[in-house]
């Protein structure tokens, strides 16, 4: 199993348990989200309440909870919104923590590219959602999930170039 560690943080934020589909020239992952319930447990002991004298609603109040698949196994962080002018802020200071930390072909790559995905998040942030790791570091980087022409389960974004594949 491969595992996509940040680059930056070391936070876990995907594994190829999550196919992606690379855009805005392999700047971006676009990563499918489902909704799923977490914690319902429906477990039939054969058991016949009504001829044991009991309620039909009677027994465990085992509530699901309902999260978004891949936000929930890697505990990514839900942030606050960014406007337009946070986020150009933010971006400056991630594309100058994470420029040094390429190599070779990969930083020229990056800094050839990266405002072609800086232009395409602009053009969504008002339907974005922001993540970030576990650690909630401020210099992490940050996943963003939106919904796709109104789909029911959010799509994930990630900055490709500052995954770290890690064999598990």
């Amino acid at each position: 199993m491969l595992v996509y560690q940040d680059l930056l943080t070391g936070d876990e934020l995907l594994s190829d348990s999550f196919p992606y589909k690379e855009i805005e020239n392999g700047m971006l992952w676009e990563v499918e989200g489902k909704w799923v319930v977490k914690g319902a447990v429906d477990v039939d002991i054969g058991a016949n309440p009504s001829a044991e004298g009991a309620e039909e609603d009677e027994g465990v109040d085992d509530q699901g909870v309902k999260v978004v698949d891949i936000a929930d196994t890697f505990r990514l962080q839900e942030q606050p919104a960014f406007d337009k002018k946070q986020f150009l802020v933010f971006m400056k200071r991630y594309i100058k923590l994470l420029t040094p930390k390429l190599e070779g072909e990969k930083q020229e790559l990056f800094k050839k590219h990266i405002e072609g995905a800086t232009k395409f998040l602009l053009s969504k942030l008002s339907d974005l959602q922001f993540f970030v790791g576990e650690s909630m570091h401020d210099d992490g980087s940050l996943v963003f999930a939106y919904y796709k022409d109104g789909a029911t389960d959010p799509t994930f974004l990630y900055f490709a170039y500052a995954l770290k594949e890690v064999k598990c």
